[in-house]
């Protein structure tokens, strides 16, 4: 393929990484736009931002990947993870968006509990065609292992996600994440042959998208998504 400019893309879909403090938010960020990793990350204040283009089907999309990450690392266990915890200012950066990741952390059970609230208060903040990938992180620690493949794929069902796990550390599935959402969202737009005018940036807003038409594409990943 032809050389073609970091500015020069197709679409720009816009991706929320959530989830609690220490899943490894920030390390899929960093492995799947700069391919790095580090041992010593520290909980992220604020908000971080990185963006990467990818090829779906010829066409060249740019993702801007948001990690909302840090606030919640204070929070208690009476005081469930909300993005209403979040600085007014951050809650702004979460409308528009349309592909999400809901990151817990295979070896920890509570984390995978929160996910409920996360995605609850994601779906109360995004739009109704954002599409959703439920993330086991940290699939590596295989001898700490808390909530197993089959209790994740269950939730993901009922909750019409799409499922994987993934290690950062040993760059596992980190790219297939990111690339099913960005090509899932390309996909819903293609097959709803939506009316996005002179800008092919995002999907309209208030535009409802029904997953559930998509029967080439299963709403749970099936194959490759973890490891035992």
């Amino acid at each position: 393929m032809a050389y073609r400019p970091e500015d020069d893309y197709d679409y720009l879909f816009k991706v929320v990484l959530i989830g609690d403090s220490g899943v490894g938010k920030s390390n899929l960020l960093s492995r799947f736009t700069r391919n790095e990793f580090s041992l010593e990350t520290k909980s992220t204040i604020g908000v971080e931002f990185a963006t990467r283009s990818v090829n779906v089907d010829g066409k060249i999309i740019k993702a801007q990947i948001w990690d909302t990450a840090g606030q919640e690392r204070v929070l208690t266990d009476t005081m469930p993870p909300s993005f209403s915890q979040i600085p007014r200012h951050y809650e702004r950066l979460l409308p528009g968006r349309v592909g999400a990741l809901v990151v817990y952390d295979v070896s920890r059970h509570v984390t995978f509990e929160n996910v409920e609230r996360w995605l609850r208060e994601l779906r109360d903040h995004t739009e109704s065609n954002i599409v959703v990938m439920l993330v086991g992180n940290k699939s590596d620690l295989r001898h700490l292992r808390a909530v197993s493949v089959e209790e994740a794929k269950s939730f993901a069902e009922r909750e019409r996600t799409f499922f994987m796990e993934t290690s950062a550390l040993e760059a596992l599935n980190v790219e297939a994440s990111f690339t099913e959402v960005l090509s899932q969202v390309y996909r819903v737009v293609s097959k709803k042959t939506l009316d996005v005018g002179d800008d092919p940036m995002t999907v309209p807003k208030g535009q409802t998208i029904n997953l559930d038409s998509l029967d080439e594409v299963p709403p749970v990943k099936k194959g490759g998504c973890c490891s035992s």
